[in-house]
């Protein structure tokens, strides 16, 4: 069983890497959207560096979703998650391990990327470790959730507008908790409370959320 969802994990993730254009689509447009607060706002730096966290956030939430079109659609217009889900493996366990090569090929190079734009805006120090670890939990909430809603539109015309109604308001408690411990470690507070919520989110969403999208799969397969 596992070196099967091993070799599961790889596939996906090479293929994601292979598409250059999907990773160069969700980066880039994670770079625009935090740019484009500086030209609404202004540059007054104490301005930028008090919504940082937000911005940062909400872009990292956007990039999340448009990255989330494909991640069943390909093998299911081609037959590979019907036969994904006729394997012995769960296939909790195999929507488990696609979410995850999703946030690796996808999810990881904005926590990565988001110290050098956090700096930008005007984070510093402690601040820029606190926006990364808090990205580092959160997004693969974000991911998990995002899956559910992928499953559950999938085959379904204009599906991506849907997934998007459906799952941007389940975002909004990891979105304010998040941006909420960049906050406190600006004004010199522990951010470790924010931060174990983010955790406790994250032990919640990766045993349930699988199952999740496990029932919605079975159904878009019937």
């Amino acid at each position: 069983m596992g070196r099967s969802l091993w070799t599961l994990l790889r596939r996906d993730v090479s293929l994601t890497v292979m598409r250059r254009q999907d990773v160069l689509t969700v980066v880039v447009f994670f770079i625009i959207v935090i740019t484009f607060f500086p030209l609404a706002v202004g540059p007054e730096p104490e301005t930028l560096r008090a919504i940082a966290p937000g911005a940062i956030w909400v872009a990292a939430a956007l990039a999340s979703v448009i990255s989330l079109d494909r991640l069943f659609a390909d093998d299911w217009r081609d037959g590979t998650l019907e036969q994904l889900a006729l394997i012995q493996q769960p296939l909790a366990l195999v929507a488990l391990t696609k979410i995850a090569a999703h946030w690796l090929a996808l999810g990881l190079p904005l926590v990565l990327l988001s110290p050098v734009l956090g700096y930008s805006l005007g984070l510093q120090g402690f601040e820029l470790v606190t926006l990364a670890a808090s990205l580092a939990l959160g997004m693969p909430v974000l991911s998990l959730l995002g899956a559910c809603g992928a499953a559950l539109t999938l085959g379904v015309r204009a599906g991506g507008a849907l997934m998007a109604l459906l799952i941007l308001p389940l975002y909004v408690p990891v979105l304010i908790i998040g941006s909420g411990a960049v906050a406190e470690a600006m004004h010199e507070a522990g951010p470790s409370a924010h931060l174990s919520l983010l955790g406790a989110m994250l032990a919640l969403a990766v045993p349930l959320a699988p199952l999740a999208v496990a029932g919605a799969l079975r159904i878009a397969l019937d």
